[in-house]
């Protein structure tokens, strides 16, 4: 019977090795990334990369892909830190989780900042 925590396990350490790999590259394109987490699918042949990059449109599109052409070199990494029969391929995925938060948050800010004006003015 397959382990059901095999890829939680793998996706964990794939995210660390990756964060500390991907600084290293020397890939002038790749700006400041963060990787969030990785998720392995249950059959270990996909790792999706999920991250943050500063910068604008422009930088995180050269930042996508810089990391879209450091794959076989990362894969390589990975496989000599990590003991598997077949790596997973790697995809990487900006995570707009961040930002939507941020969005939120602001929208947040705004609605109490209108009620805060709101209850000054009074009759």
């Amino acid at each position: 019977m397959p382990d059901a925590s095999r890829p939680s396990r793998v996706s964990e350490e794939f995210r660390e090795i990756l964060a500390e790999e991907i600084p290293r590259l020397k890939d002038p394109r790749i700006g400041f990334v963060t990787v969030t987490h990785v998720s392995v699918t249950a059959d270990l042949r996909l790792a999706r990369v999920f991250y943050t990059a500063l910068g604008d449109e422009r930088a995180r599109a050269a930042t996508r892909a810089g990391l879209r052409s450091a794959r076989p070199h990362l894969r390589q990494v990975i496989g000599h830190q990590v003991k598997m029969k077949t790596l997973p391929d790697l995809e990487f995925e900006e995570d707009e989780s961040f930002e939507q938060a941020d969005r939120i948050d602001r929208l947040l800010r705004e609605l109490h900042g209108d009620e805060r004006s709101g209850d000054r003015e009074g009759p």
